[in-house]
């Protein structure tokens, strides 16, 4: 079968790692497959002044021009547009399915003719956050006949109780098992936790920096690892000596996760949280607020979760572990793996062509 995917751009998120990793499964499996993705965006003329006036230079040095995303990365076959525009039909292939994996591109999927494939809506957020007037057109969006398939039970169930039922799916994510993935260690004699760093209040990077900071209080030694494709900004300063990695390379980041004793994860909105996944297969326990797929992870003792929005709670958890015996912590990082491990993208794969295929 042929399939289009319409991207809104190519980044390093954790959505568009998603379709890579989709792209690929399905590609390996003999499909055609095309990824389709707008142009970067450019700065406005009132942003450009701003960047000037606090001599951002890196800000206008990379006006326009894109940074590798997960889809370059991945090899497989991509078209850019040429400048930032709608998608049109002139641009897609004829196919047996077209996947928009964005409001926007989901709204402009609907103006293709049908020869470009059977209209299928990934639902990987409830995208009303982009901006106050955006909620009506995103649930103007969700409401276009299409096939629906979320990443998450909890991402469904969010949206059709402002909506109503809306025949969705759901196809959970999975972790790559040959990227994600540490040998068995002992917990460490410095006790280190890391979190995903993000300038974006809703990734609640500062959640995760204030609990650190109220754990070192009590565990003065504590030592603190983040990444993020944000470089560190005073508006949502790091902890104190915490050692921060901006845009790793791919193959560091399970040695970023295994480097820790818990991960957390602090967001305020996610729709699934791609990191809790990769940390547990490395080893990780995780420590999370019940956003997104947290709650359906680490249930039954395998993680942690604490209340949305609470520093404080999170600062216990994380005392709370720097405590434990060696043998429990122990228990808690095979019980993760296992959990992470039970469950792989070819899985996901095999459950979105049933779906695809039954519809």
């Amino acid at each position: 079968m042929r399939f289009t995917f319409l991207l809104p751009s190519d980044d390093i998120s954790g959505g568009t790692r998603v379709v890579a990793i989709y792209a690929q499964q399905l590609q390996a499996r003999g499909h055609e497959v095309l990824v389709v993705n707008c142009a970067p965006e450019r700065l406005s003329p009132r942003q450009k002044v701003r960047a000037i006036l606090q001599r951002d230079w890196s800000k206008l040095l990379a006006d326009g021009v894109p940074h590798p995303g997960h889809i370059a990365l991945s090899g497989v076959p991509q078209k850019v547009l040429d400048r930032p525009r709608a998608i049109t039909a002139a641009d897609v292939p004829d196919a047996d399915f077209i996947v928009g994996t964005w409001w926007e591109t989901v709204v402009q999927m609907h103006r293709l003719p049908a020869s470009k494939g059977r209209k299928v809506h990934l639902i990987q957020g409830y995208e009303v956050w982009v901006t106050p007037q955006a909620t009506a057109q995103v649930n103007a969006a969700l409401r276009l006949p299409n096939l629906k398939i979320a990443i998450s039970s909890d991402l469904k169930q969010t949206i059709e109780e402002k909506l109503g039922p809306l025949d969705m799916s759901v196809v959970p994510n999975a972790v790559d098992l040959t990227q994600f993935n540490a040998p068995p260690r002992s917990k460490q004699g410095s006790p280190t936790v890391g979190f995903v760093y993000a300038v974006a209040p809703i990734k609640g990077a500062d959640i995760c920096a204030r609990a650190c900071e109220l754990a070192r209080l009590q565990v003065p030694e504590l030592r603190v690892v983040a990444f993020g494709a944000d470089p560190a900004d005073a508006q949502v300063p790091l902890p104190r000596d915490t050692a921060f990695f901006c845009r790793p390379a791919q193959d560091k980041l399970k040695e970023i996760y295994a480097s820790c004793d818990a991960w957390l994860f602090g967001s305020r909105l996610d729709s699934f949280g791609l990191p809790i996944l990769e940390a547990m297969a490395c080893r990780t326990p995780v420590i999370a607020v019940p956003i997104g797929a947290a709650t359906d992870l680490l249930g039954d003792g395998v993680g942690v979760l604490v209340a949305k929005e609470s520093p404080e709670e999170m600062a216990a958890a994380i005392v709370a572990m720097c405590r434990q015996s060696a043998a429990d912590w122990q228990t808690c990082s095979e019980r993760a793996h296992r959990k992470a491990h039970v469950y792989s993208w070819d899985d996901a794969a095999n459950l979105l062509l049933a779906s695809l295929e039954q519809a």
